[in-house]
């Protein structure tokens, strides 16, 4: 049996294959004035350190001796992505179907009990990579920003609900954007797409794959899509604004879109942006991101997104009136 070669990318940066609308909240972020030290600080002292010394003591960590399948899998990601840094990884007990990424400085990954026993091994990798990606695009600083505006926040300050709530519905929807680029990271890891179709099919309640058919649940998401009625496209947007994750139909969708996108094969073959050596991009990862929403806009057929949509290009039509109008004036005046 011949083993795939996989291919190595040397020197990657992250933002080759960041969603575009992760990348523009993140800069956006960046830009805020110390944010990222004082929340780097508050994380370092307080979560970072309890979550470690909590899971030091309740679950496994993998080593040579400990799930050296898991450990393997880890190292080979590692190197995949030339990164610098490998992650300390726990295994913990649990029957949830779940992994997450804590910390700052020193970002651990926690694999749930579960997907070890349920995965294959090409399937595992597919998890852990996806966890990585948060790593390498330092997610795990901005998703603990994330708990601390709906937990602390909440707590000390009275009415802090209702005056951040615009915030942290903006933040819910770039944590989602973010998952789509773990996913993405997950493919160039395994650099084949079934086992992460895979795993999503498992996440949406397909534990027993001989039972599934993705090819259905491509006709399943697309009949998602078709239900374009007012009252639909509402309880599809509060169904999730709070979400952290996107539906997995809709995941399976951007990673298959991704993957036949022609931006996935460029990066397998090479061409990609290289760790230090580009200039900081701010206001290009912006556009990149509000070109991604206004063609998304565009070409949908969702009714509420369609009637946004008009409404932005109808204020932008007026906007634009206003102001020729308005140099008009200043132009026939100055003259005069």
């Amino acid at each position: 049996m011949l083993v795939k070669r996989m291919k190595r990318f040397s020197d990657i940066d992250p933002r080759s294959w960041e969603h575009p609308a992760d990348r523009a909240a993140l800069s956006a972020l960046k830009q805020v004035p110390g944010l990222d030290q004082i929340v780097k600080l508050l994380v370092t002292v307080t979560t970072e350190r309890s979550m470690y010394l909590m899971h030091a003591a309740s679950s496994i960590k993998i080593s040579n001796n400990q799930y050296p399948i898991v450990n393997n899998i880890v190292q080979e990601i590692v190197e995949t992505f030339d990164w610098h840094f490998t992650p300390t990884v726990f295994i913990t007990q649990s029957p949830f179907f779940n992994a997450h990424t804590f910390g700052v400085n020193e970002p651990c990954i926690v694999i749930n009990s579960t997907l070890v026993t349920s995965l294959s091994r090409e399937e595992l990798k597919v998890v852990i990579a996806h966890e990585m990606g948060h790593v390498m695009s330092g997610h795990s600083l901005y998703k603990t920003l994330i708990w601390l505006l709906a937990n602390i926040s909440i707590k000390m300050i009275p009415m802090a609900g209702i005056l951040i709530m615009p915030i942290n519905i903006a933040l819910a929807e770039w944590d989602r954007k973010s998952e789509l680029t773990g996913d993405r990271a997950a493919l160039l890891a395994t650099q084949i797409e079934d086992p992460n179709f895979n795993v999503l099919m498992r996440m949406a309640g397909g534990s027993d794959l001989t039972q599934v058919n993705i090819n259905e649940l491509f006709i399943q998401a697309m009949e998602f899509e078709e239900r374009k009625s007012l009252l639909d496209s509402f309880h599809k947007m509060l169904n999730q604004v709070w979400m952290s994750h996107p539906y997995p139909i809709e995941r399976l969708k951007e990673i298959k879109t991704w993957a036949s996108s022609g931006y996935y094969t460029k990066i397998l073959e090479g061409n990609y942006l290289h760790r230090g050596k580009h200039d900081d991009t701010y206001k290009e990862d912006i556009r990149d991101g509000f070109e991604y929403y206004k063609e998304s806009a565009s070409s949908s057929e969702d009714p509420l997104t369609k009637m946004a949509h008009n409404l932005g290009v109808g204020l932008e039509s007026v906007t634009s009136e206003i102001s020729n109008k308005f140099t008009d004036f200043i132009k026939n005046n100055t003259k005069s």
